[in-house]
């Protein structure tokens, strides 16, 4: 059974009946997920394989982020590529979040699960990945070096609490 059809048949009805929503519509979902990684000073070549990867983490192509003006002190130019960003909806999302949650955080290095302190008070969980080569579409021998990114589920949950709860529902693991 996929994320999506167990959102469905399992954590609706739950959800429900634990916070009293009148209808299906009312309970919370994660509406859309986006995916960030900042390259910083790497040469245009790591860019790229940045991107590459990444796409293949995504299942779609990112867009690049430029800077909107320039900071002598970080020697950042105006239009220069500081970073990637991708939003995935709908079934890619639901991929997404089942291999992060089944694959890529259990072999994640001394992962003790994910705080609860970041979920914000507007119920979005942003997760720090430390190492983009958890996730099973990378082949280690190819990889030439290892890069971090974010993750953001973006939720229309209305309290913080509310959005715990689908996340518990769904299956991240959370810290006791």
């Amino acid at each position: 059974m996929t994320l999506s059809e167990q959102y469905q048949k399992n954590i609706i009805p739950l959800l429900q009946k634990d916070f009293g929503y009148p209808n299906r519509m009312a309970v919370p979902r994660i509406e859309k997920v986006v995916i960030n990684v900042g390259v910083g000073k790497r040469s245009p070549d790591e860019q790229k394989q940045i991107a590459r990867d990444l796409s293949l983490i995504a299942g779609q192509k990112l867009m690049e982020r430029r800077a909107r003006q320039s900071i002598a002190s970080f020697k950042v130019r105006q239009g220069q590529v500081i970073g990637f960003k991708t939003t995935l909806r709908g079934r890619k999302m639901y991929d997404f979040i089942d291999r992060l949650i089944s694959i890529a955080l259990p072999r994640t290095r001394d992962f003790r699960g994910i705080d609860s302190r970041a979920i914000d008070p507007y119920g979005n969980l942003t997760i720090g990945i430390p190492e983009h080569i958890v996730f099973p579409e990378m082949v280690g021998e190819e990889t030439k070096f290892i890069f971090g990114f974010e993750a953001t589920c973006v939720t229309n949950a209305r309290t913080s609490e509310e959005a715990r709860r689908l996340f518990d529902a769904l299956g991240f693991p959370f810290k006791k």
